[in-house]
């Protein structure tokens, strides 16, 4: 999820840039098919200071650097970051400082949630097998309940 930006050019690292539009803005509703989410959470997006769009009358035009910032918000939720995380970590990319604050950073938040994903994972598994045992359990309880029965 890292990237560099500089007004609007936007380099992405770990995106690949062949599945990108070669068009300049785009519209509310563009960006939202594109995506799969509502306008009105590119709204919201857009209220928490997570996206910055032109404004031409009553208009929204996101540039490049919006559609970036999107899928690296969108990218971020996936592997369980908030918001205020996301927006942290994209201010960062701000500071112009030769990026070694934000990889730090960056790298240690990822680094952080990848641990509390393994342990969300393990506590998945466990739980998995633990309601996979009791499946048995009351499967077998419902056949000795079915043939007393018959």
């Amino acid at each position: 999820m890292m990237v560099h930006m500089n007004d609007d050019t936007t380099v992405l690292a770990v995106a690949s840039r062949r599945d990108e539009p070669k068009q300049a803005y785009f519209t509310i509703g563009e960006l939202a098919r594109e995506f799969d989410i509502t306008l009105r959470t590119l709204r919201f997006y857009e209220d928490k200071g997570l996206l910055n769009p032109r404004r031409d009358g009553l208009t929204r035009l996101y540039g490049r650097r919006d559609r970036a910032r999107l899928k690296l918000v969108l990218m971020g939720k996936r592997v369980g970051f908030s918001l205020t995380e996301i927006k942290d970590m994209l201010d960062l990319y701000d500071l112009r400082d030769g990026q070694v604050t934000q990889l730090r950073v960056a790298l240690s938040r990822f680094q952080e949630q990848i641990r509390v994903l393994e342990e969300q994972k393990a506590d998945i598994e466990q739980a998995v097998e633990d309601l996979g045992r009791t499946v048995e359990v009351v499967s077998g309880m419902l056949k000795d309940k079915e043939a007393k029965a018959s």
